[in-house]
């Protein structure tokens, strides 16, 4: 396992950060069954690509991620923690 360094740490709170707004966005599946499918199904995805340590692969996955949950949920605030101070 090579070592982690700085940016990992902070990309894991990046990814973090988007999976929270993710399920914080399915709020507005008023269905119960459809949004516990749509947590599991984001939960999935975040699972299968865990044990990703390249940090270029990893911005790419958080900015599609970013991308795909704007696609779902448009009225979903996902811009980058950063801008927002």
């Amino acid at each position: 396992m090579p070592e982690l360094t700085l940016k990992h740490f902070i990309l894991k709170q990046r990814a973090l950060n988007l999976y929270r707004q993710a399920v914080r966005a399915t709020r507005s599946i008023s269905d119960r069954n459809t949004r516990a499918e749509t947590i599991a199904w984001i939960r999935s995805e975040f699972e299968r690509n865990r044990c990703i340590d390249d940090v270029m692969l990893i911005e790419d996955k958080i900015s599609a991620g970013r991308r795909e949950l704007r696609q779902l949920f448009p009225m979903a605030d996902v811009s980058h923690p950063e801008r927002r101070r």
